[in-house]
């Protein structure tokens, strides 16, 4: 049974919005954060949540050859973690925080006996799905923008 999961997670679509997630979206989410450069992208999307970033700002912070992060990318909108927006000639990659927020309560819904209000993990995520208010920025696009940006966020 095993194998016939592992199998199919690599091919598992997103979950259509409204849509349970079920255990191979699970899988597979959690197997596309298992490798270190698709953590890496997750967590830099995820600090640039609302704006989002291109695909050559993530390459040149993470230091990935543009070739393999594209196959990096693709997985992870796969998996239903991130979402590609087309501005002009440019990609925009966010975090799909609603796809996270789902995979994270497919975790804890058993928990405490199938009452995870108990434990308060699940009231930690707004109402809605939504964790950042979206702005009228544009995406950062370039690295050294990148950069500024950073800079901007710690001060």
């Amino acid at each position: 049974m095993r194998k016939a999961m592992l199998a199919v997670t690599s091919h598992a679509s997103s979950v259509p919005p409204g849509s349970q997630l079920t255990e191979v979206h699970a899988i597979s989410a959690l197997a596309a954060l298992a490798q270190p450069t698709r953590l890496a992208i997750f967590r830099l999307l995820i600090k640039h949540e609302p704006v989002g970033i291109t695909a050559g700002v993530i390459a040149a912070t993470i230091g990935a050859p543009h070739n393999t992060l594209s196959s990096h990318l693709a997985i992870l909108v796969r998996a239903g973690l991130l979402r590609a927006a087309r501005d002009g000639r440019t990609i925009v990659y966010r975090p799909d925080v609603i796809g996270m927020q789902s995979l994270i309560q497919f975790l804890v819904n058993d928990c405490c006996d199938g009452h995870p209000e108990l434990c308060n993990l699940l009231t930690t995520f707004p109402a809605g799905g939504a964790c950042c208010v979206p702005s009228s920025k544009k995406a950062v696009a370039s690295p050294k923008k990148a950069k500024s940006a950073r800079s901007r966020a710690r001060a």
